[in-house]
């Protein structure tokens, strides 16, 4: 047992010491300002919103988009054969700002997943010399275009993807949205996805992401994705293996998402993922899972259980202390940078048991032929090379 801690705490020092690197790398995009030659000659940046069902979100999201103090901008909304009033609030819009313009999606196409066809199309009747593809629940400060197409030019980008601050407002919500964010900053370095030209350290966010029209055109595009549940995360391994610089900026304090409203969107959002994120290889996701539970799950539970009923010695619990302590220090540093809340942290075992119950969850349902269900329609991923349409609801309905 001391042998075993020993190697744990030494794991979970280096964690740390990754995570504070990454918390100096993770720069927002606030920091930076347009140099004067864009300023005195913008070019046009075309911006892509798909939208399925979205009359909830999409007034509010294209209003935060026409108020931009970047004014060189098309906003181009893509209905994706919604069955509410997506399309009304879009058109109504129109009247007063000639830069939205709306299209209708086509039909579903054998081999495409939703998203990724969305987002072709809309590539396709793009103008700008710069595209960005932003979803429709989020909401942008003034400043969004203008930082975003900073920090590109800054950092000699060809694209980017920008994290906006996550709005959770359940108790569901607030325990599983977070890990986003946590896992990036505590486990993937940082430094390697813009300093290593292989595809393997890259990570996105499908919220935001901005490219160089020529270089999202070489490197395939969304065509190059169109089957993958994880799109955004290809997409940034796509623009590495292409040989284009890429990389991932905090959108806190200019963009603002709430990805899902209560517990059914929470379970159906995640678990479409989850299975997919470990090429849905089962020993592979059992592998993952018992190291999650060992360096996340096991300290909670092994603490209190060593002092009150093991009689630990003073190093032991010392070592099982710091492991806590680590793990919580993070989360803090996390709630207090992306404005979430403090007290949280303590909920660290619920969130794991969360997320453990929903890697479950995925993997049953893609093994089981019910298939994954997203924004209406359900996929069968049994096979992840012809993952395939097992039904549109929206198109049914």
């Amino acid at each position: 047992m001391l042998i075993y801690n020993y190697i744990i705490t030494s794991i979970f020092v280096l964690i740390f010491i990754n995570f504070l690197v990454n918390s100096i790398l993770f720069k927002n995009i606030r920091k930076y300002s347009l140099p004067g030659h864009i300023v005195k000659n913008p070019p046009l940046v075309s911006i892509l919103v798909p939208a399925r069902n979205e009359e909830k979100n999409i007034r509010r999201c294209i209003n935060s988009l026409t108020k931009q103090d970047y004014k060189n901008i098309e906003i181009l909304i893509l209905d994706d054969n919604s069955t509410d009033g997506t399309s009304g609030i879009v058109k109504n819009i129109i009247q007063r700002d000639p830069r939205v313009k709306l299209f209708s999606g086509k039909p579903l196409k054998k081999g495409w997943l939703g998203k990724s066809w969305a987002c072709h199309q809309l590539s396709r009747l793009a103008q700008g010399s710069f595209l960005i593809f932003t979803d429709a629940d989020t909401l942008h400060y003034r400043d969004s275009i203008s930082k975003n197409l900073a920090a590109m030019t800054a950092n000699n980008l060809d694209g980017i993807s920008v994290y906006p601050r996550q709005i959770t407002v359940t108790f569901h919500e607030r325990m599983t949205v977070p890990f986003i964010i946590f896992a990036i900053l505590t486990f993937m370095p940082l430094v390697l996805i813009k300093y290593t030209k292989g595809p393997f350290f890259s990570t996105g966010i499908g919220q935001f992401f901005m490219f160089k029209k020529d270089a999202y055109e070489k490197m395939g595009g969304h065509e190059a994705v169109k089957s993958e549940i994880l799109e955004d995360i290809h997409l940034s391994k796509q623009i590495k293996k292409a040989g284009f610089k890429y990389m991932v900026f905090d959108g806190n304090g200019s963009i603002y998402c709430r990805m899902y409203g209560n517990f059914s969107e929470v379970i159906n959002g995640f678990t479409k993922f989850v299975c997919s994120a470990f090429n849905y290889n089962g020993f592979m996701e059992f592998t993952a899972l018992s190291a999650f539970s060992i360096f996340f799950l096991f300290p909670f539970v092994l603490l209190p259980i060593g002092y009150l009923f093991l009689d630990w010695s003073g190093t032991l619990f010392i070592l099982g202390f710091i492991q806590v302590f680590l793990i919580l220090a993070i989360k803090v540093v996390l709630a207090i940078r992306f404005k979430g809340r403090v007290i949280d942290s303590v909920f660290m075992p619920v969130s794991v048991l969360y997320m453990l119950f929903i890697a479950v969850n995925s993997y049953r349902k893609s093994k089981s032929g019910k298939g994954l269900y997203w924004k209406g329609r359900t996929y069968n991923v049994e096979n992840e090379d012809t993952i395939e349409l097992i039904e549109d609801c929206y198109k049914n309905s």
